[in-house]
């Protein structure tokens, strides 16, 4: 198991409604300052946003308006969205745009393993807008995207941030499970008394379903998961949501604070202190997750080649 890295006190291994209350400080005027990141203005990251322009690929940084782009686009490293940028679902906490997306392009898979190839990348992180539009719900394009991979690219390690195929989740598992990936990610991002609310269209039950299947199909093949703190949610209610995605077989998890994109977004209800989210930390760990992720800062690719490579360090 991987040990945190911290040694205050733990959370106690008691029921959900014992845990220790969350610190936070109410939402409202400026932001904390542990939540400063690099600005995005930097010649390495127009740089890099022109060469992904060039190939006609999209990325969830720029599409979601994720925090920490300054930071990755300078390291030379992306998160992959496939399956265009539009997508059939308008969730109120994400940015991406919604509407009627355009067919699959068949070409992205090549076009991607070379964006892959050409930034030396060790870990790739490919995930899509929501497909409800498709039978399958993108599942076969996602596999066309490793078996690419795989043959163009072999020594990459691959991570899938997956929607929750709604309608076709067995088709859409089947259909994964002949190109598998490395790491198999889907946020559960909320807590359930919050999914009318925050993912309108998607049922809690419905994704720890989707882990638990994969995991029991593969057992070799490590299951990710993550939430955003800081939208309502109990701190009884995080503790029991972890203990659910344990007992649907994950063994990686990320914590992270949310942030409303705009003004239009559901609005953030607390920020969660860098000292909450460590003890988080310690009480996924001590749950039983191998690898964990757990910051104000912290996304679910965020760090995902480093998180990735101490989880197989330990089973190698």
């Amino acid at each position: 198991m991987v040990k945190s890295s911290f040694d205050r006190k733990v959370f106690p291994l008691k029921a959900p409604s014992e845990a220790l209350p969350l610190r936070h400080i109410p939402a409202g005027g400026r932001k904390p300052d542990w939540l400063r990141v690099l600005s995005p203005l930097h010649p390495d990251v127009f740089a890099l946003r022109s060469r992904l322009g060039q190939d006609g690929l999209h990325t969830v940084c720029e599409e979601a308006r994720c925090p920490n782009i300054g930071e990755c686009f300078r390291k030379g490293t992306a998160t992959f969205m496939i399956l265009g940028n539009l997508c059939t679902r308008a969730c109120p906490f994400c940015d991406v745009e919604h509407g009627k997306p355009f067919p699959p392009d068949p070409r992205e898979p090549l076009h991607l393993s070379a964006a892959v190839r050409r930034m030396n990348l060790r870990h790739v992180v490919v995930t899509s807008v929501d497909r409800d539009d498709l039978p399958d719900g993108g599942s076969s394009h996602f596999a066309a995207v490793v078996e690419t991979l795989r043959q163009n690219v072999p020594s990459v390690r691959i991570e899938l941030l997956v929607p929750d195929f709604r309608g076709c989740l067995p088709l859409a598992v089947e259909t994964l499970s002949r190109a598998l990936p490395d790491v198999l990610n889907h946020n559960i991002e909320t807590v359930p008394r919050l999914y009318r609310k925050v993912r309108p269209g998607a049922d809690y039950s419905h994704s720890l379903d989707l882990l638990s299947r994969f995991r029991r199909m593969h057992p070799g093949l490590p299951t990710k998961s993550g939430l955003m703190l800081g939208l309502g949610e109990t701190d009884e209610e995080i503790a029991s949501v972890l203990r659910d995605l344990r007992s649907a077989g994950c063994s990686m998890l990320t914590l992270g604070q949310y942030l409303p994109p705009s003004k239009t977004h559901l609005p953030v209800d607390r920020y969660v202190t860098p000292e909450a989210f460590s003890d988080w930390e310690r009480f996924a760990l001590r749950e039983g997750f191998q690898q964990v992720s757990s910051g104000p800062l912290v996304r679910s690719s965020y760090h995902a080649e480093e998180h990735a490579r101490e989880l197989f360090s330990t089973h190698s």
